[in-house]
């Protein structure tokens, strides 16, 4: 699985923060109705970490852990490793770029629960390397009753993940998810077995999963592989195939130009 360039992430963040105040004020004028909503979310922060910090806090607190103690984990998280906030930004652009229903920059940030859902889970990711367990798990608990999501804070995941909808989906403990990677409602990323080892599916960069997807145990998705809604994987998936079916069975190959970036691919997996 390749790096992604830590002066593009860089770049990215800062430019995406740019488009995205320049967008929000607009649409606050166009709809004075959420003209406050816009303000408090995104155009009363200086920076997308800020703003980020606020709309994570403001959804996942609850009367026992309250939204400015929430705020403070991951503005802490944000200046220990900036690299989650500009991982952030990858995110947001790749459901811009391969969305067809994402219209706008800001739309991730302020109407798209898989989007916060893998924000929070990078916080609670930046826990659980600290060793902070309780409260990384905490994070967890609450993403799953808030957003419907549940990803494991020790699972590692790369840049510009585009998780759509975002409902159903549970990606375990030992999961590795490459860059560029696409993902529908309801996948699962499950494990087998009770041992301290692999015990979930390692995805390469550029894989699209569609609706449904169950992939269970240490399986490894290659590179540009696709894979059908509804499917079961049990086995390994080669580099730039498509595989469908239950049990999941090679069915064609992939496209090595269009990868998961090929919005085509998330209404027809089998293309």
């Amino acid at each position: 699985m390749t790096l992604m360039n830590a002066e593009t992430l860089v770049r990215n963040a800062e430019w995406l923060w740019r488009q995205v105040v320049s967008e929000t004020r607009d649409l606050a004028r166009k709809e004075p109705l959420l003209a406050s909503f816009y303000h408090a979310s995104l155009l009363n922060h200086a920076s997308l970490g800020s703003a980020l910090s606020f709309l994570l806090a403001a959804t996942l607190s609850d009367r026992n852990v309250p939204a400015m103690l929430l705020r403070q984990v991951c503005s802490d998280a944000y200046a220990a490793d900036p690299a989650i906030v500009e991982t952030a930004a990858a995110d947001s652009l790749a459901h811009y770029d391969r969305d067809p229903a994402c219209h706008y920059f800001s739309m991730p940030l302020l109407n798209f629960k898989g989007f916060h859902a893998v924000q929070a889970y990078r916080v609670a990711h930046s826990l659980w390397l600290q060793e902070r367990l309780a409260l990384a798990l905490f994070l967890q608990n609450r993403i799953a009753s808030v957003f419907d999501v549940d990803i494991h804070p020790g699972a590692v995941i790369g840049s510009g993940l585009m998780v759509d909808h975002g409902t159903g989906v549970v990606i375990g403990e030992t999961a590795v998810i490459g860059n560029n990677v696409s993902m529908l409602h309801s996948v699962t990323l499950g494990g087998s077995g009770t041992a301290n080892t692999q015990r979930h599916p390692r995805v390469d960069d550029d894989v699209l999963i569609a609706s449904g997807a169950k992939l269970l145990g240490p399986i490894f998705i290659g590179r540009g592989a696709k894979i059908a809604a509804g499917s079961v994987v049990l086995e390994d998936v080669a580099a730039f195939t498509t595989v469908a079916g239950v049990p999941a069975h090679r069915v064609g190959l992939a496209h090595a130009d269009g990868l998961s970036l090929d919005v085509n691919s998330l209404a027809g997996p089998l293309a």
